[in-house]
Parts: structure tokens; C-alpha cells; sequence
């Protein structure tokens, strides 16, 4: 059953506004909370709502799990929408005693026609998840099991190794005037496609490599594949790299 209320804390965000907007179209109640939070309006706005959704930076999520956390009822679910897991989980767990599921929408407050899931990750109790997964999928998220740790490795390597080895890539090439006459379509396309993490959320994808407990072992297995180019072993990295095509990965998905 999907919840009938929904509070919303950190409603100013971008996410937290699809989020809002998607619920409203299905009739459900939606309170917003935003900055500046307080112990008074928490206790205005939380009490009653069935899911209480964390859509905060995952740097003070935990400050603002402990000022939520007093004015839930214990029956109320607890839930965050951060891109890293085990930390977020544990903060959760450790401020409130009630119902807790942690989760991560995997796309961006615009999302396409492509990959729109959300990983369920941990938490206590099923009917958090539950809650959690009948209100994404109503939103037309459909959701899928998973545990913070599994999840963290998984984003560690996706999203934080793609972000850093794309600043160093682009990094290691920049104030290079020499450069600018030899620049291919395909470089085009590239620069293109890091455009917005760069230039707009580059402080989020950095918050995010520093708080993923594995995001540093996601660059050893990187730096791994790094020494077997330095060794000339080119054609078996594209060997190895081609397993995205072979029908066992997901290259060719939209």
C-alpha cells in the first residue's frame, strides 16, 4: 500500500521535487521541509506522515536523522534517498528505533526514458521497505533488494570511479593550448558528456567519492588496469572491455 503522507525533508532540492511532484499527481499528501530545520518544525510537520524521506546531502544526514527522529512515533518509516549507503543506514539506525529503509534512486531529478530504479538497502524492519518500494513504484521507480555494502561497491566503481577518472583524464589534458587543433568528434563528445558533472556537480560527485567507504579500493582496481597498459598489454584490456557488448553485460541499453 502506498503511504497516504509523505514529509520530505530537504524539499528545496531537485530530486526532493520530482519526488514531491509525483506524489501529488497520486493523490498523496506531501509535506515539505526546508532549511532552515528546526526541532520546531519537525514537530510541526512530522507527526502523521507515514514515510519520512531524508533527501539530504549525506554529510550531515546524520545531524539531521537525530533532529528528526525525536518527533517520529516509532511506527512511522524512516528513509534517505542518498547515493552511498552503509554510512547513511548506520546514522539512520543508530537515531531512531522504528522502522528504517535505506534507498538510492538511481537516475537524476529529469529522468529518461532509460534505467529509472531505486536500490532498496538495508534498513529494519519490511515494512519500511515496503512502504518505501510501493511509494517508488507508484511513482513509476520500480525498485529492486539489495544490502549497503553490496550497494556501495557497486557505486564505488559506476559513479565515483567514473567521476574521478574523468577529472583526472580531463585534468591531465587541461591549459594544453597545443591540443585545441587536434581535438577530435569523439574527444567533442566526451567533453561534452562531462560538461555537467563538472562545471555543476562536481561538488556533490566529490562529496560522494569521500563519503564511499570503498571508493579508493574502486582506484586500485583502476590503477590494476592501468599497470597492464603501461606493460603493452592494450589488446587485453579491449578484450576484457568488450564483455559490455558480448550479451553477458548491459552495454547496449538505453
Amino acid at each position: 500500500m502506498i503511504p497516504s503522507c509523505v514529509a520530505i525533508i530537504g524539499a528545496s532540492g531537485r530530486m526532493a521535487q520530482l519526488f514531491a511532484e509525483r506524489s501529488r499527481g497520486l493523490g498523496i499528501a506531501v509535506r515539505g521541509l526546508s532549511r532552515p530545520l528546526s526541532g520546531e518544525l519537525f514537530a510541526r510537520e512530522l507527526p502523521g506522515a507515514d514515510l519520512v524521506v531524508l533527501s539530504v546531502p549525506a554529510g550531515v544526514l546524520q545531524d539531521v536523522a537525530w533532529m528528526a527522529a525525536p518527533h517520529l512515533d516509532g511506527r512511522q518509516a524512516l528513509c534517505d534517498v542518498c547515493s552511498v549507503k552503509v554510512r547513511p543506514v548506520q546514522a539512520m539506525l543508530a537515531a531512531y528505533a522504528g522502522p528504517v529503509a535505506g534507498t538510492h534512486p538511481l537516475f537524476g531529478p529529469a529522468p529518461g526514458p532509460g534505467r529509472n530504479r531505486v536500490a532498496l538497502a538495508g534498513g529494519r524492519g519490511e515494512a519500511a521497505a515496503a512502504l518505501a518500494e510501493a511509494w517508488f513504484t507508484a511513482m513509476g521507480f520500480p525498485c529492486f533488494a539489495t544490502d549497503p555494502e553490496t550497494h556501495d561497491r557497486a557505486m564505488a566503481l559506476v559513479q565515483s570511479l567514473n567521476f574521478v577518472t574523468t577529472v583526472a583524464y580531463l585534468a591531465t589534458l587541461a591549459e594544453d593550448e597545443n591540443l585545441l587543433d587536434f581535438l577530435t568528434p569523439s574527444f567533442d563528445r566526451r567533453l561534452a558528456a562531462a560538461r555537467k558533472m563538472l562545471t555543476e556537480d562536481s561538488a556533490m560527485f566529490s562529496a560522494l567519492f569521500e563519503a564511499n567507504p570503498f571508493a579508493q579500493d574502486a582506484v586500485r582496481r583502476f590503477r590494476t588496469m592501468l599497470g597492464i597498459a603501461m606493460g603493452g598489454d592494450v589488446d587485453l584490456l579491449c578484450e576484457r572491455a568488450t564483455w559490455w557488448w558480448r550479451g553477458t553485460g548491459k552495454g547496449g541499453e538505453a
